[in-house]
């Protein structure tokens, strides 16, 4: 009887504190993200479809394919990349969802080995 009521218990409170992905709810859309440059807040916004994202942010206009890999994670590559490092594909996960926002992590979807594996994280809110 006690072990029952102790497995009951824990897994109530696993249950409590799972995060909600619904991450298809935000494969298309118009959102916005805050960023800092240094030091001075700033909000930018991108249009997502199906295959394309496109960033507006300080004045400039950016595109990038994209791939999905599954309801929650895609690669992003520039279509029109200035250098070598802008030729490099970003691997995009999302962590949470909520509403209207979620958070993600960023990093290179190809590791370089003479670097140390760099993971940023953000979040964006859906106003369309």
């Amino acid at each position: 009887m006690q072990k029952s009521l102790l497995l009951l218990l824990s897994l109530l409170c696993l249950s409590c504190f799972q995060t909600e992905r619904n991450c298809s709810n935000f494969k298309t859309g118009t959102f916005e993200f805050e960023y800092s440059v240094g030091g001075i807040e700033k909000t930018g916004k991108f249009v997502r479809t199906e295959t394309l994202n496109i960033d507006f942010f300080e004045n400039k206009i950016d595109s990038a394919s994209i791939r999905w890999i599954n309801d929650c994670e895609f690669i992003q590559k520039k279509i029109n990349p200035r250098n070598k490092n802008e030729e490099k594909a970003i691997h995009i996960k999302i962590l949470t969802t909520a509403k209207d926002s979620y958070t993600f992590e960023y990093q290179l979807a190809v590791k370089d080995p003479y670097k140390k594996k760099r993971v940023e994280k953000g979040s964006a809110k859906k106003i369309k």
